[in-house]
């Protein structure tokens, strides 16, 4: 059977309670994953392993982090015990060394929840190897686009690649009690420009991200912005597979790379 490459996919991953009140975005990743082949693996980079370097998890059976405090007991319960692959690990830091971009193994690093939280939904069974990169701080936008570009040959091999982030992500915003609230210009105006970009395959400009009208009101930090660079270097058709907002303005939408 010949089988369908795997995308690249940018994952708006949302507050920690997605894992417990899907909302709307918990069926599109559980419907993205039953229109998908099953991948041989996973490579997600996420807004919660900052660092200075470049990273990849190596450990073959991370630990789930519940790397975050105030929410409901139940959801510290929670585990995701997919394996990991130290052999697919190395794979990666050779590419990353061919390609002139330094990295380092990490064998101690648990999984934080911009990994597992989508992956609930995606696949539940936790019977997917995952391996977990950092998203280098250090880096221009440019730099982290290159690295999904230098993994990109993987999706031959039935790799899934994923940047978890948010396509809006202003925490001091947020409508916190639940109360239904109007999507703010300010953020329908920014996810709209980026869209826009993508479609017309105007991917420079998105990188040129300060420059995106309302990036600061959106992204007071880059973080959950970034891993959108390493998707977009998976593949250069970009498709739309959900959008929506929660608490007024934390955009939820999830991108697709070919």
């Amino acid at each position: 059977m010949n089988l369908q490459t795997l995308p690249g996919l940018f994952i708006s991953h949302g507050s920690p309670m997605l894992a417990i009140n899907p909302e709307q975005v918990g069926p599109a990743l559980e419907r993205l994953s039953l229109n998908l082949p099953k991948p041989e693996a996973i490579i997600i980079m996420s807004a919660h392993w900052e660092s200075n370097a470049l990273e990849v998890s190596t450990s073959a059976r991370p630990e789930t982090w519940h790397d975050f405090r105030g929410f409901p007991a139940e959801l510290y319960d929670i585990r995701y015990p997919a394996p990991g692959n130290p052999e697919l690990a190395e794979e990666i830091l050779h590419l990353l060394a061919n390609a002139g971009l330094s990295a380092h193994a990490n064998s101690t690093r648990p999984r934080d929840h911009g990994v597992w939280m989508p992956l609930l939904h995606m696949y539940p069974d936790a019977d997917i190897p995952v391996i977990e990169i950092s998203l280098p701080m250090t880096m221009s936008a440019q730099e982290i686009y290159k690295i999904g570009q230098t993994l990109a040959p993987l999706r031959d091999k039935q790799i899934l690649l994923i940047g978890s982030g948010s396509i809006t992500h202003n925490l001091r915003e947020l409508a916190w009690d639940g109360r239904a609230a109007a999507v703010p210009e300010w953020a329908s105006t920014f996810r709209n420009f980026v869209v826009n970009k993508l479609t017309h395959q105007d991917f420079d400009a998105v990188l040129d991200w300060q420059n995106i009208p309302f990036v600061q009101r959106n992204h007071p930090t880059i973080e959950h912005f970034a891993p959108i660079f390493f998707a977009m270097g998976a593949g250069p058709r970009f498709s739309i597979v959900h959008s929506s907002f929660s608490m007024g303005s934390l955009g939820m939408d999830i991108y697709r790379f070919d």
